[in-house]
């Protein structure tokens, strides 16, 4: 049985995860000019994943008991390129340290499946920080 504390965790990350699916989406959508054909198909295809992210927690939560949100934190759309990748950036590092709480935990509490799922979003999420770190890069 799962502890209150990591199907909070857990449903924090869901929240988190559909915030950015729907802001990376809706990034690739207004996203206008040269810039907006040379990453527009990255942002979509990390707002897909990020969805499926999503969904994965929330099968898990819901395994473990929980009730997963349909709430997610604070979207921001953000109005120049760079400053919606600096806020991109900024979540990312956020969910990857929320990330690292889970998997402290799951371990903790002997989850081993839960620490394992999250070893691998990790992963993931730190590639899309690094995307973001990049397209950052020598932007003024």
């Amino acid at each position: 049985m799962a502890s209150k504390m990591l199907l909070g965790l857990l449903n924090q990350s869901i929240a988190m995860e559909m915030q950015v699916s729907i802001q990376y989406m809706w990034q690739h959508v207004q996203w206008s000019g040269a810039t907006h054909f040379a990453v527009k198909d990255e942002l979509k295809k990390i707002a897909i994943e990020e969805m499926k992210h999503a969904e994965e927690i929330a099968e898990r939560l819901f395994y473990l008991g929980g009730i997963p949100t349909t709430k997610p934190t604070p979207v921001f759309v953000g109005k120049t390129l760079k400053e919606m990748l600096k806020q991109d950036r900024k979540d990312e590092e956020g969910t990857i340290k929320l990330y690292r709480q889970v998997i402290e935990l799951a371990q903790k509490e002997k989850d081993h499946t839960t620490a394992r799922i999250f070893r691998r979003l990790l992963q993931e999420e730190e590639e899309h920080l690094d995307t973001f770190q990049g397209l950052l890069e020598g932007m003024k």
